[in-house]
């Protein structure tokens, strides 16, 4: 949980600031220790954080796309408790389709579910992200196209139940 929010017991989670206050204090001590690893450290983790912003005003892009286009009353439809069958297979056939990196899909799923996604389809669109299209020819060459179609059908299956064992619990 991020901080500020109240958890469940009404009180107010300190979560982000420990951690936070954590890795502060682990620095300056490693600084008095090594402070040329702490330098060669921070221009690491710097220059990181310069590849990813990019990608982080790519998610809010995509995010305010899917905030126009995608309604509450959309998504609950298509992916909410009422969507039968139907959400389902948007959600494995989305999760195949799907590209990037996962973690650009968590803040996205994340708004899907405050408008209505069933926890059980966010399982289903994650667990078949695993099948990648592009891939789908190496996959044949190297093992066949029987072993291919089985892999795939059974990873569908796999993460049908998958999201029903979410629903459950």
């Amino acid at each position: 949980m991020k901080s500020g929010k109240k958890g469940k017991s009404g009180k107010r989670t300190r979560y982000g600031f420990i951690f936070l206050g954590t890795v502060i204090i682990l620095y300056i001590v490693l600084f008095i220790l090594s402070p040329d690893n702490i330098f060669r450290s921070l221009k690491i983790s710097g220059s990181i954080l310069v590849r990813l912003i990019p990608l982080f005003l790519v998610v809010i892009l995509f995010m305010g796309v899917t905030n126009y286009f995608f309604k509450s009353k959309g998504i609950a439809k298509y992916l909410g408790k009422e969507s039968g069958v139907k959400g389902w297979f948007i959600a494995a056939f989305a999760g195949i389709l799907s590209h990037g990196p996962i973690y650009l899909w968590y803040p996205i799923l994340k708004e899907f579910h405050k408008k209505g996604m069933r926890p059980a389809l966010m399982g289903v669109f994650l667990y078949n992200r695993a099948i990648k299209i592009p891939l789908l020819p190496l996959l044949i060459y190297y093992f066949g196209i029987k072993f291919a179609v089985i892999l795939l059908v059974w990873m569908i299956l796999a993460s049908l139940a998958e999201g029903k064992l979410l629903e459950i619990l």
